[in-house]
């Protein structure tokens, strides 16, 4: 589904990108411009959009004489939120699952650790409250809910650290968290340690306990990890 506001290029956008970064298109290839505006019945300007989208995630680079050309997997904007949204909808799902969930392992206990010297006491009420959220969606199969309340959780963690290269990785943990929940690797209702774990670590962030919400967070991750080794293999 085109996402709204994004208009035709973002049409083409939405099957372009995951053909990319699914392997449809394997570095080197080059695209047509004339040919993907026949094959998607857009403009050559549209086109020209969506390329220019794709050259700033660095998926494809414009040459002269040449035309647009996939570029190298190591040369990808891995942390663009579209991006990785494109690879957890790909074959390789489970092994970007878990470059994602280690990168998380080793950010968020330090950012944990640093909110709870830094947190204000708005973002310590806004920790308590969705910590509590996740409690309320934890049973019943209500995992829509519970999102919510995990990606606003851990967006306050790394804000609340008071570094801003923590910080801009929000995007990146939302789209973990949610990859997980829409394609299922996630168990019916969360686990309870997690959520749990949760709650301990608002406590400790209130507190000032930045070891204790070092190590709870720290748990929280390695938690998520084994959650793989079950969900995908």
């Amino acid at each position: 589904m085109t996402t709204p506001g994004r208009g035709l290029h973002g049409r083409v956008l939405d099957t372009l990108g995951p053909e990319i970064t699914g392997g449809e298109y394997p570095p080197g290839s080059v695209l047509r411009t004339d040919e993907l505006a026949q094959r998607f019945d857009v403009s050559r300007s549209v086109m020209r959009e969506a390329v220019r989208v794709l050259e700033s995630m660095h998926l494809v680079e414009s040459r002269r004489r040449v035309g647009v050309t996939v570029r190298a997997e190591c040369e990808w904007n891995v942390y663009d939120p579209q991006v990785i949204r494109w690879r957890l909808a790909g074959a390789d799902r489970a092994r970007q699952l878990r470059s994602l969930t280690v990168l998380r392992s080793a950010i968020e206990p330090v950012a944990a650790g640093l909110a709870a010297r830094h947190a204000t006491p708005e973002q310590c009420a806004e920790l308590t409250d969705r910590a509590l959220g996740m409690v309320a969606h934890s049973r019943g199969h209500k995992l829509e809910g519970y999102l919510l309340h995990d990606v606003a959780f851990h967006r306050v963690i790394l804000e609340a650290s008071g570094n801003e290269m923590f910080a801009r990785l929000g995007d990146v943990v939302a789209e973990v968290l949610a990859g997980r929940t829409h394609h299922d690797v996630m168990f019916e209702d969360p686990d309870p340690a997690a959520v749990t774990l949760h709650v301990r670590v608002a406590e400790a962030v209130r507190a000032r306990d930045a070891a204790r919400a070092e190590e709870l967070t720290r748990e929280i991750t390695v938690g998520a990890l084994q959650e793989l080794d079950i969900l995908a293999p």
